[in-house]
Order: C-alpha cells, then structure tokens, then sequence
C-alpha cells in the first residue's frame, strides 16, 4: 500500500511539473522601457561619452538583424570634437546655397555622431542600417546616453559639391554611400513623448 501511495505522489509531482504554468505579468522589462522611454534629443551636455560605453553600444548595433547576415553597413564613429568640425566646415562650405549656420547645426549639438554607409549593391541595405541604427539607439538609451536619428547630414554631405573630401575623411569602402546618422550624448533636455497612432495597426481574423 505505501508502494502506490508512494508511486502515486510521484506521478502528481511529475503531472504537476509538466503543467504550463500560468502567464504572469511581467511590468517591469528592461527592452520595453528602453523603447517606451527612449526620445530624440536635441539639446546634449558637452561631455564625451567613453569609448567604452560607445564600443558597448556599436556591438549592439552589428547585432541587430540583417538580410542573409550580409550586415551590408559600414560604421564610422567620430568624437573627436576637431574632426566633428571640420566635416562641419566642409558640409557648410559644399552647400554655399544653404544657411552655413543650418548646416552645420543639423548634427543638433551631439558630441558623437555616427555616420552609417550602406552597400549600395544589396537591394535590402537600407532596411539593415535603419535595423543597426534602432539596435543603437535602444543599446545608448539602457545606457543613459541620449540619441536622435537624422537624415540632414546625409543629404548635407552626398549633395555637397566637395562630398568627395567628405567620403575620404569617413574613408568607406567602394560601392558604400551615406544614408544615415545617429547622434549621441548626454541629454540635456527631457522631451515629452509625442503622440502615436495606434489605429495605423490592424488585427487580421
């Protein structure tokens, strides 16, 4: 009799553990609240970001997902505030049409910015440096560092008429053209979040 009093709590015990346990609620998520508490800044404290901290940050980056694991970017990080101005001279001095000041406060003060080239011979490039970009972003923000994606240096630069001198500074492989940038720094300013549309998501039955 103790036999299969015996044998029948171990098949309880063994029922019990092979149960789906029932979801519980999770509220607090480091990747959710990185994403929900992540704004574009645009007003940064001039401190440097250690090297370490930015390493951190683009190792995240090439992680993210990419087509076919082509990782079809090229990076190039400048914090160095000398080299920063100068690609901001050369920006504003290749746009003579343009207000200089414009020009050179595209980059919104960040006293890092990453300029990312994509392959222009993979169709899907693009998508993989906006994927590579957001890793970033994310990556910086569970960091403290702030952070703001921008397309006006991109046009800066590729429009300019001394782009050359640009593309040799930043130094990118042959068949890689600039299509984005991410600044990063230190915030100086904490933005309110600005409204989403949750209407543009529809469920399919």
């Amino acid at each position: 009799m103790k036999h299969i009093i015996l044998s029948l709590i171990v098949v309880t015990i063994t029922l019990m553990s092979c149960a789906p346990s029932t979801p519980q609620e999770n509220t607090e998520n480091a990747v959710v609240e990185a994403i929900m508490a992540r704004r574009s800044i645009r007003q940064y404290h001039a401190v440097p970001v250690g090297r370490d901290t930015l390493m951190q940050i683009m190792t995240c980056g090439i992680n993210a997902a990419n087509g076919q694991n082509k990782q079809s970017w090229e990076v190039r990080v400048v914090d160095n505030p000398t080299t920063l101005t100068q690609i901001q001279d050369l920006m504003a001095a290749g746009n003579t049409a343009l207000n200089p000041d414009i020009v050179k406060g595209c980059m919104r003060g960040a006293p890092v910015m990453v300029f990312i080239a994509r392959d222009i011979n993979y169709d899907f490039s693009a998508y993989d440096c906006g994927l590579l970009a957001g890793n970033m972003m994310l990556a910086a923000q569970s960091m403290g560092v702030g952070s703001i994606c921008l397309g006006s240096p991109v046009r800066f630069i590729n429009d300019a008429t001394n782009s050359a001198e640009i593309a040799d500074i930043l130094g990118y492989s042959e068949n890689y053209e600039l299509c984005l940038c991410v600044g990063l720094g230190y915030a100086a300013e904490s933005p309110d979040a600005k409204p989403r549309d949750i209407n543009k998501v529809k469920f399919l039955d």
